[in-house]
């Protein structure tokens, strides 16, 4: 099913959903049990097609990119001006990545001798350890990056070999100005005050294992390594990005902290105890100044967006204003609540009980990601040596934390 036929059935899933809610209003009741498991079906459907269009458009877009690389089976050159140059950089050459790949599929002892020579040409090839190609790098963050949204948003900033990142800060800034007369010079103001935090890449590690039957047999076996590792790192990226404790890992948004979004940005006006409404969500937005709104993108689980898409604005009396959550019917671009941008993701608290976090609104431009360049894979042999599998360690490292407290508004319950 290609994506405008997916995007059709959507629209017909969205509109037998929103069937089931207008029956009741009509009646000026609530969903019975059954219309309410209906309704939960239906808009379970609906954003698993909204899943399913987003990961199309991406590999879309990735096959469009590799096919661009590629010309008559063959990776294009693109050498600097006045022509052809090679990187100084052993871990970009050609013959590096193809010594990775052999030492993935057979350890150094499966290696020839023109294979060892360019893995010798990195010196931190020992411990079991082998620092992965450049673009096998490249390749994996941005895997990851079409895997979650924070990464796309994000402001993302590579720091080489794994060194912090100071972030300044404005900790408090000056007064407005004042009018004064033609020789005035205003009022002295000296509150300004700037502070610094630092980004520390942190370790992230996953293990995989092989059989060596497929890492013979299968062509591409980096590509392999690759699509598994960035899977499992951007869902545990994605998730740390929302909601870490700062402690030897990301800080998150959905964790409040002086260091990053307090509670001063938290809205709960107006929802009630288990769910949101109209004019709780209308206070969210508005309590974003409008200077972020161009940026700004909302955030909930799947089990929040199920919640809004019953609500409808205040427009006419009561079940017949427009709802609130509007769904695209335009490939590439996203559903909209009050005119914004709106996205689901399963790393979103969705316990809607009194006083818990159910949602975010923000510029997450104002969310800044360090990501140090240097992966590390260590190939463990006699570990799964009876199973006859190999056993391969993945380690890469980032940080994150949000920058900006006002460029961000968390949804929660009364």
């Amino acid at each position: 099913m290609n994506v405008r036929d997916l995007m059709e059935k959507r629209a017909r899933l969205v509109n037998e959903a929103r069937g089931v809610v207008e029956a009741a209003e009509k009646e000026n009741r609530n969903l019975t049990t059954e219309e309410q498991t209906r309704y939960d079906k239906l808009m379970a459907d609906v954003l698993d097609h909204k899943d399913r269009i987003d990961r199309a458009t991406a590999l879309a877009e990735v096959e469009a990119r590799t096919n661009s690389a590629f010309e008559g089976g063959e990776l294009r050159n693109r050498p600097e001006q006045g022509g052809e140059q090679r990187s100084q950089n052993p871990r970009e050459t050609p013959e590096y990545r193809k010594a990775f790949e052999s030492w993935m599929r057979g350890g150094l002892s499966g290696l020839n001798g023109a294979e060892s020579r360019a893995l010798q040409a990195d010196v931190q090839t020992s411990g079991g350890f082998l620092v992965t190609p450049m673009q096998f790098v490249n390749d994996l963050i941005q895997a990851v990056d079409n895997l979650v949204w924070i990464r796309q948003w994000a402001t993302v900033i590579p720091v080489p070999s794994a060194a912090s990142l100071g972030v300044p800060s404005l900790d408090t800034d000056v007064s407005d100005p004042a009018w004064t007369t033609e020789v005035g010079t205003g009022t002295e103001d000296s509150s300004m005050a700037f502070g610094r935090r630092e980004l520390y890449p942190h370790p992230l590690a996953k293990r995989i294992k092989l059989s060596n039957k497929l890492l013979r047999q299968v062509p591409g076996v980096e590509a392999l390594v690759r699509s598994r590792l960035a899977y499992k790192f951007a869902v545990t990226m994605e998730n740390a990005y929302l909601n870490g404790n700062g402690q030897n890992a990301p800080l998150g948004v959905f964790t409040a902290n002086a260091d990053g979004i307090s509670t001063s940005r938290d809205v709960s006006t107006d929802n009630t105890t288990t769910a949101m409404t109209v004019e709780g969500l209308m206070n969210a937005k508005y309590a974003l100044k409008p200077q972020y709104w161009a940026n700004a993108k909302w955030l909930f689980h799947r089990d929040g967006i199920k919640q809004i898409a019953k609500i409808r604005d205040l427009s006419g009396g009561a079940g017949t204003g427009q709802f609130l959550w509007q769904p695209s019917i335009t490939e590439g671009v996203p559903d909209r609540l009050l005119n914004m941008p709106v996205f689901a993701s399963e790393y979103v608290p969705n316990t809607f009980t009194t006083g818990l976090y159910v949602g975010i609104l923000g510029d997450w431009s104002q969310y800044w990601i360090a990501d140090a360049l240097d992966m590390q894979v260590q190939r463990l042999v006699e570990l799964y040596a009876e199973t006859n599998q190999v056993g391969l360690i993945g380690r890469m490292e980032s940080d994150g934390m949000p920058v900006l407290a006002e460029a961000f508004v968390r949804v929660k319950l009364a």
